[in-house]
């Protein structure tokens, strides 16, 4: 065993101390241990506490009575009762060493070991094979060395610690770009000739360790990273298609730079996971859709593929169906116009209509990223808080049928009639009529509107309902048109 006395380190919470205290009182041995140690030498503040000790569950379990033990792995959560939320509740896990894994995640078997030294020897990195008690640090592996090398370091032979939780990869990835270290060579060369059995790993865990990347400080450094350990191909591999594909004269960086450009002012925005990931995959599409070469390039249409694409690559990962359509929301209009001569609007209300009010900011957020990702030197030029001034004033003006002064029921108790077609065709023509002049949207002008659209045939109203919709759909296209010139998506 490596004893280190520490002095200077953050003060562990009385929650922790007691249930260190109260186990020692019973005879038995008890730590704290793993990555809130890491965190204490390194002057941060742990997410979660842990505990060890050589007291068996039912013993830690007698002597806390508020408690949860319904695992196979040791671990029994002591309850606190304290008013802090990560404080709540204690994991105290009894010596262990872990064998048989089988499924590249779990150990097939776990039996309890008889020293501190035999637990610490079954953890992923150094860094986080350490123990404190008191001010006392229990180091066998150097971990407090790395800390100071700012290194990931595998505890023993890395590629079988890898073999035995594949998990642990995409782990070292995430530790060293939160921590902002670096992988120790073998260790990163064990993870490159492993990376193939991240497959085996459930789409879950996978996507937790991701969007903790994502959410890092440097989130763009740990894309890298993923790339440079070969795990990327087997998380998002539609990403590295953009490696090395220039783009056209709009654009200095090839797309795989732009796009971790862009993640990268999003994260220092410090913006959320869902402005990060469609800033990371807002241009996923391009190298699927580039036509030409040279700086006349094209990418007809990519943000309608790249929307399809990051739909199946968040599908895949198994993120919530609300996130995925916020995010592939944003990267489908992610090329909006705001050309202060030429926006009207009635197509900022369009647009607004699209993609939903409470989206609007994560959409003007993730164009600010697109543009310090182009190289450009403002996130926000004037046409922008231009655009923004037209966003928040037609915030007040009806985006959908919803927002009318008159509604369904209005309608049929006006004109005396009961449910059918006629209503929904006339809600559609009075939409088309207020969303061009917002004027329109008073009670008295829409009750008249609705009696002179009801001297229409059934056949008339369904085809003015039509053209309305025709009309806007018209007026959309024009629009994208625009846009796709402007920026050389043909």
């Amino acid at each position: 065993m490596i004893y280190v006395r520490i002095e200077a380190m953050r003060k562990i919470p009385k929650e922790v101390e007691i249930v260190v205290q109260e186990l020692e009182k019973s005879g038995f041995e008890a730590y704290v241990v793993g990555g809130c140690v890491r965190d204490l030498l390194l002057q941060r503040e742990p997410e979660d506490w842990d505990v060890t000790t050589n007291a068996k569950p039912e013993e830690i379990q007698k002597i806390f009575p508020e408690n949860f033990y319904e695992n196979k792995f040791f671990t029994v959560t002591v309850r606190t009762g304290s008013d802090i939320p990560k404080l709540q509740e204690i994991e105290v896990t009894t010596f262990r060493s872990d064998h048989k894994y089988t499924d590249r995640r779990r150990p097939g078997e776990v039996r309890y070991a008889k020293t501190l030294q035999e637990d610490l020897s079954r953890r992923d990195f150094t860094v986080n094979a350490v123990a404190l008690r008191n001010s006392e640090i229990i180091d066998p592996f150097e971990g407090r060395k790395d800390l100071n090398a700012k290194l990931i370091r595998a505890v023993g032979e890395p590629a079988a610690r890898f073999q035995e939780d594949a998990l642990r990869m995409m782990r070292a990835a995430r530790l060293a770009t939160v921590l902002d270290f670096k992988i120790e060579e073998e260790t990163k060369k064990a993870i490159q000739a492993c990376s193939q059995l991240l497959e085996e790993i459930s789409e879950e865990r996978v996507r937790d360790e991701f969007l903790k990347i994502i959410m890092a400080d440097h989130a763009m450094s740990g894309i890298e990273l993923l790339h440079e350990l070969g795990l990327l191909r087997y998380i998002v591999p539609e990403l590295e298609e953009g490696y090395g594909v220039a783009q056209n004269k709009h654009h200095k960086y090839t797309v795989w730079e732009h796009n971790v450009l862009s993640l990268d002012y999003a994260a220092k925005q410090k913006w959320s996971s869902s402005v990060r990931i469609a800033a990371l995959l807002h241009d996923v599409a391009k190298p699927r859709v580039k036509q030409g070469t040279g700086s006349n390039a094209t990418f007809y249409n990519h943000e309608m593929v790249g929307a399809k694409m990051a739909k199946e690559i968040l599908s895949r990962l198994k993120f919530s169906g609300k996130d995925i359509e916020t995010i592939t929301k944003l990267i489908r209009y992610h090329m909006f116009y705001y050309n202060v001569d030429e926006v009207t609007e009635s197509s900022v209300r369009r647009l607004v209509r699209k993609i939903g009010p409470e989206h609007v900011d994560d959409l003007l957020k993730l164009r600010m990223a697109d543009r310090i990702g182009s190289g450009v030197p403002k996130a926000q030029p004037y046409k922008l808080r231009h655009w923004q001034y037209m966003v928040e004033k037609a915030a007040r003006d009806p985006i959908s049928v919803t927002s009318l002064k008159v509604n369904g029921d209005d309608i049929m108790k006006l004109l005396g009639v009961d449910p059918g077609p006629r209503i929904g065709w006339i809600l559609h023509v009075l939409f088309g009529d207020v969303l061009e002049d917002p004027q329109k949207n008073e009670r008295e002008h829409l009750e008249t509107r609705v009696r002179e659209l009801n001297k229409l045939s059934d056949e008339e109203l369904r085809k003015l309902a039509e053209k309305t919709k025709e009309e806007m759909d018209r007026i959309e296209i024009a629009e994208d048109e625009s846009v796709k010139q402007k920026y050389f998506v043909k």
